[in-house]
């Protein structure tokens, strides 16, 4: 069974599935965390959703990238992701903490995209920070 492991292809579908299944996950997260519903203000045309939801996306996807290409198994990578995941959720509060004259979610959700254009580019920032320090 050690050998069916080493199949590049089957290694690669396992941690394509676990990084979709970790995605659907963190993003119900973050969707908890909101208090506007991502999928039915993006259907609105909200388009600071869609660049807040986007840079959420990318920045999992990021994080991901990164352990998979520093760790060998599949429980390190998975681990790794979702500690970055952790990492990644404190900086949506930390962002959140920072800016106490106005709600981030409050201005996304009313489709400030200059807020929602910000949230994507520090999840993406974030994403690169948190990945360099992946091992």
């Amino acid at each position: 069974m050690d050998g069916f492991w080493e199949i590049t292809l089957v290694e690669t579908a396992a941690r394509y599935s676990v990084v979709i299944l970790c995605l659907i996950v963190f993003m119900a997260v973050f969707e908890i965390v909101t208090s506007y519903n991502n999928w039915k203000e993006i259907k609105r045309g909200n388009l600071a959703v869609a660049m807040a939801t986007g840079g959420k996306i990318f920045g999992i996807a990021n994080i991901f990238r990164f352990s998979i290409e520093h760790n060998d198994s599949l429980l390190q990578t998975m681990g790794w992701g979702i500690f970055g995941f952790v990492l990644l959720l404190s900086g949506y509060f930390i962002y959140e903490f920072l800016t106490p004259s106005f709600r981030i979610d409050e201005e996304i959700e009313a489709d400030n995209r200059a807020v929602g254009f910000i949230s994507l580019v520090i999840s993406v920032g974030l994403s690169y920070v948190i990945g360099a320090n992946i091992i």
